[in-house]
């Protein structure tokens, strides 16, 4: 789980004054001004590992050329010679053989989305400022400076007041019981993969891997084990379930899958991806994990992947890289969102104050990482030199700011609070039609977590304006601490699928949020 960057006055418990600012020391670092070199290396070092097929390919198509340009004479001369020059041929004819080998061998089989959807919880979960803030009153849980931070975080968090929380919440008192839990885990997976599996005309019988993620709600029989008995899915199917692992863990899965479909053949693998709210309410009055209660609201996607050559007629996308950044070494990074009890004994996940620096480190080293490979060779030329001249010549030139508005066409931002999108919309030096679809998706569903880039991707694919080709960059993150980046390529111009999140409310957006 991860905030917008809300600061508080008053971080205990007590009942003094409340104050709400975005504090300097917790905005995102300038990190495009500070490069670490060896993530730079590991970048290259992922593009260096497919050197053999970014080789052999031009070497295919310049033979290809070559012969086509040929004669019959040409080619008799050829046969005649190659006739008396028998170890040339075994030798030329050994290379092709095992270069063709060692490229089919080690080329990753293409990974397609076929299509995704998302819950849209019905009408009467919605959460309206005046009926959240009411409900928090009459729960007697709160006292009154509690109440206060949390009507001032609401005003400041660019939240609408359309977002939904469970039905649990709506309660008074709350009821947030084991078996309501699983109510809305049933609601939300089910809703999103009954519409998944009605747009796609797949069968759950066809499903040969199922990764589920939810980080805060983890029963037994586990989350995965729930879809498994509702759809009755085959004996033989791989399923996992990743809990714990934060907003950023609807990446994390994805990569799971696309990992498996690169050893299981010919199968499809889905991806579910929520969080729970209804046990993980906080009711006590330390102002730091209060935050949760204010950004996080019911939201849940189902995604299909494919690795058949067939579906990629019918695909929307096809992924392109995947890069995982885990900062959990430094003990700073791992306890910055914390789940704990407070001190009277109340169970909630603890923001630090130092949660807005850490996320900054962790995308620098993810954007690092990430630019070798998607960057344009212009753009790399000029970041390079202007890191070369720093580093061999110690002199004060500024490294060269690479322009990602040239690498992707469109860019989905996890949608974890409005301080977060401001600050990657200036570091990343985006226009405000790039992160349109996070400030939209934040002010009409809140932060459902880990679901939120597909939320928005939904939105870009509302407004008509993925185009054949087009390059979309999903980016996230979460507990841990990590940052992790899917980068996505447009099959076709992309329509958006029946029953998505947007079709009744798309032509309201964008709407202007006050500041």
């Amino acid at each position: 789980m991860n905030q917008g960057g809300v600061a508080t006055t008053n971080g205990g418990s007590g009942s003094g004054s409340v104050g709400v600012r975005i504090q300097q020391s917790r905005r995102l670092p300038d990190f495009l001004q500070s490069v670490n070199l060896k993530y730079v290396k590991l970048g290259y070092h992922y593009l260096i590992s497919n050197l053999l097929t970014l080789c052999f390919i031009p070497a295919i198509a310049a033979l290809s050329i070559q012969v086509s340009q040929m004669n019959l004479d040409d080619l008799r001369q050829l046969w005649l010679h190659l006739q008396y020059n028998l170890v040339s041929i075994i030798i030329c004819s050994a290379i092709l053989v095992f270069g063709l080998t060692v490229y089919i061998m080690t080329r990753p089989r293409p990974v397609y989305l076929v299509d995704y959807s998302c819950y849209r919880p019905p009408d009467h979960l919605k959460a309206p400022y005046g009926r959240f803030l009411e409900h928090s009153r009459l729960t007697g849980d709160f006292d009154e400076s509690s109440l206060e931070f949390q009507r001032k975080i609401l005003e400041r968090s660019g939240l609408g007041e359309e977002t939904y929380v469970p039905k649990a919440m709506h309660s008074i008192p709350p009821t947030p019981s084991m078996a309501a839990a699983r109510e809305e885990a049933e609601e939300v997976m089910f809703g999103a993969l009954d519409t998944l599996f009605r747009n796609t005309n797949v069968s759950p019988k066809d499903i040969g891997i199922l990764v589920v993620n939810c980080s805060l709600f983890n029963p037994t029989p586990s989350l995965s084990a729930m879809i498994v008995n509702k759809y009755k899915l085959r004996g033989n199917i791989r399923s996992f379930n990743l809990g714990g692992m934060g907003c950023s863990a609807g990446v994390i899965a994805v990569d799971l899958a696309k990992d498996l479909l690169q050893v299981h053949r010919n199968t499809y693998a889905v991806v579910v991806s929520t969080e729970n709210i209804t046990q993980n309410w906080y009711f006590g009055n330390n102002k730091s994990m209060l935050i949760p209660n204010c950004l996080f609201r019911v939201g849940g996607s189902a995604v299909l992947l494919s690795n058949k050559s067939n579906d990629r007629r019918r695909a929307k996308y096809k992924l392109i890289h995947v890069v995982r950044t885990h900062r959990g070494a430094d003990d700073k990074a791992f306890r910055c969102v914390y789940q704990e009890q407070d001190d009277a004994g109340k169970t909630g996940v603890s923001l630090s104050k130092d949660l807005m620096a850490i996320a900054g480190g962790a995308l620098k080293t993810n954007i690092t990482t990430l630019g070798p490979l998607v960057l344009p060779i212009s753009e790399q030329l000029l970041f390079f030199t202007t890191l070369a001249v720093k580093k061999l010549f110690n002199a004060s030139v500024k490294p060269y700011i690479p322009d990602f508005k040239l690498a992707f066409d469109h860019f989905c931002i996890h949608a974890g609070g409005r301080a977060v999108i401001d600050e990657l919309e200036k570091n990343l030096q985006l226009l405000p039609i790039h992160v349109e679809a996070s400030r939209m998706t934040l002010h009409r569903f809140g932060n459902t977590s880990s679901s939120s880039i597909w939320y928005e991707l939904a939105y870009i694919e509302a407004k008509g304006r993925i185009r054949n080709r087009n390059r979309i960059w999903q980016i996230a993150f979460g507990s841990g601490f990590k940052c992790n980046s899917a980068v996505w390529q447009a099959l076709r111009n992309v329509k958006p699928s029946s029953n998505g999140p947007w079709e009744d409310c798309i032509d309201k957006y964008p709407v202007k949020i006050s500041s």
